[in-house]
């Protein structure tokens, strides 16, 4: 058994290959790492969405994108809102205790359906098949609604209608009210869709 020391250009090249072999193994590491986190796209998916309101008039609607689907804005006049009294006998779940979780936010189960009486923010997609309904603010009698119509939304697929404040009416395909989304006011005039708590 020989008792020499290592040869140091040997102990240097040693060296120099595991480190080389380490980098190596972190370069091909990193790549798949990196395919965990989410792409940007689906961050963009999920984020919330912030609406400026400030030119909303009465009667208006404005529409946002949020996680790919419609979310009205909508500024009710005094007149629909006093026209949503007038309307839980006709309405499939009028105080929104169907899929309360699902559907209404705790703070939106009140008869307007929102944190500020004079807007409604809800997602636009029909409860039925994911079809849009139309809006049709006009009160009175109109093709396909009732004389007596106090303003709301129309589903052209299959004649579905909600109230001002998305509620679906009786005796309808639609079996839901329409989704309030989770929403928090920053300011007045500032609206972010996709989350309820301020920053």
């Amino acid at each position: 058994m020989s008792d020499s020391p290592v040869d140091p250009s040997r102990r240097t090249w040693v060296a120099i290959t595991a480190g080389a072999g380490a980098l190596g193994g972190i370069a091909a590491a990193v790549p798949f790492v990196s395919t965990f986190a989410p792409s940007e796209r689906a961050k963009a998916a999920g984020a919330a969405v912030e609406a400026d309101i400030s030119g909303l008039k009465p009667g208006e609607k404005m529409t946002v994108e949020w996680r790919g689907k419609p979310v009205w804005i909508v500024r009710r006049t005094k007149e629909q809102l006093d026209g949503l009294k007038k309307l839980d006998p006709q309405l499939a779940d009028p105080n929104s205790a169907r899929k309360a979780d699902e559907l209404t936010p705790a703070y939106a189960r009140n008869e307007y359906r929102s944190i500020k009486p004079e807007y409604l923010v809800a997602v636009g997609i029909c409860s039925h098949l994911g079809c849009s309904p139309s809006e049709k603010f006009t009160l009175g009698a109109q093709p396909s609604l009732p004389d007596d119509w106090q303003g709301g939304f129309l589903c052209p697929c299959h004649g579905s209608t909600f109230d001002m404040a998305g509620r679906v009416f009786k005796n309808k395909p639609a079996p839901d009210n329409l989704e309030v989304p989770p929403h928090v006011y920053l300011t007045d005039s500032r609206l972010l869709i996709g989350e309820d708590k301020k920053a």
